[in-house]
């Protein structure tokens, strides 16, 4: 009998997405003879039982394209807006899973995305999960789609503002994303030859910094790039949040609600500028990071996986994520995914190959 899938986008947009739909599509329907649907806006798309018909004539043309035609949100099944309320949504969401008639759920998306489709899972759905995300985050795979694009966009931004560095003899500081883990902050320092790199594994300490500045500038090299991820963290104020969470978990009243630091990397830029006396200036490329065509790697990779994802439907595979392992996938349970979190090992070869080469980690 044909079998009748379902396909959805959600969390944050990212490169890759729609040559995964393409991918996914294109092999259910040509080479399996399923039939698919895609449900608009992710999660919130599947309880408000929006959808969207895919055929050859809505895949063809969009491998190139950016963003996703299905369109995406962040809601959560689990804890749904609704009105004034916040409700718990998984028990529509599953009757509207079975209305459809569908045979599994193919839900595409980072590390939030992981643990609602195994809530999903859970209440008995047919889930197949992709990993995408510009953070690269995702546990218990090689990379994720979108990786590679972002960051050739956050290399591109380091080359060009090396020309004003050196030109104007000024600190540039540079925030990339990555709020918990560092790999697109450390992969486009390397690449794109910043001074200084720091990351939300590895706390630093500001006067080291400044130090390896002053240093080039002894050295005859008044400028400075320091690629700065979105969650890095001062020694100091890692030492805080620890203390904090001890406080926490004793059932002590914090001195602090909740450990925030809201425009950190102006802050540094400002600690730099004192200890240094040379001027700095911020560029934070923010959403750019997201946007644009897909890299050739990227459109090769989510068609790697949404193809295998495919294969799995057909073997009535379900429960797992459509992992990258070398050249090829593999299906990892949901249970060793969700949840988890995939961060910089501190002696991974790429913070080792950055030490070699001289530059700063913060440490």
């Amino acid at each position: 009998m044909t079998k009748y899938i379902g396909i959805l986008t959600a969390g944050g947009d990212s490169p890759g997405l729609n040559a995964a739909i393409r991918g996914v599509g294109k092999a259910v329907i040509n080479h399996y003879g399923m039939q698919i649907i895609g449900f608009r806006d992710g999660f919130r798309g599947l309880m408000e039982n929006r959808t969207m018909r895919l055929d050859g004539g809505e895949l063809s043309g969009i491998l190139t394209r950016g963003g996703t035609i299905l369109g995406t949100s962040r809601d959560k099944p689990h804890r749904m807006p609704v009105g004034d309320k916040t409700l718990d949504m998984t028990d529509v969401i599953a009757g509207h899973y079975h209305d459809r008639h569908l045979d599994a759920l193919v839900c595409l998306g980072g590390g939030g995305t992981q643990k609602n489709a195994r809530r999903l899972m859970e209440k008995g759905l047919n889930v197949i999960t992709l990993p995408k995300t510009i953070d690269n985050d995702v546990a218990k795979t090689d990379t994720t789609f979108g990786f590679d694009t972002a960051l050739g966009i956050a290399t591109e931004a380091i080359d060009r503002l090396h020309s004003t560095a050196h030109s104007h003899h000024r600190i540039i500081v540079v925030e990339i994303m990555g709020h918990k883990a560092g790999w697109l902050a450390l992969g486009a320092g390397i690449a794109g030859g910043a001074d200084v790199i720091l990351i939300p594994e590895i706390p630093y300490e500001v006067e080291s910094v400044a130090e390896a500045i002053r240093e080039r500038s002894r050295n005859g090299k008044p400028f400075s790039i320091v690629a700065v991820a979105e969650g890095a963290i001062s020694r100091q104020d890692f030492e805080a949040q620890l203390a904090a969470k001890e406080k926490k978990i004793k059932g002590e009243k914090m001195a602090v609600s909740e450990m925030q630091y809201a425009d950190h990397t102006l802050r540094l830029a400002k600690k730099l500028e004192l200890l240094t006396g040379l001027e700095a200036r911020v560029t934070i490329l923010g959403h750019l990071q997201r946007g644009g065509t897909p890299s050739a790697a990227d459109r090769l990779l989510a068609t790697r996986l949404g193809t295998a994802c495919a294969d799995l439907i057909n073997q009535g595979h379900y429960g797992v994520m459509v992992a990258a392992k070398g050249d090829g996938t593999r299906a990892v349970k949901l249970e060793k995914v969700a949840g988890k979190i995939k961060t910089v090992p501190p002696d991974h070869p790429w913070v080792e190959s950055a030490r070699r080469v001289g530059t700063n980690l913060g440490d």
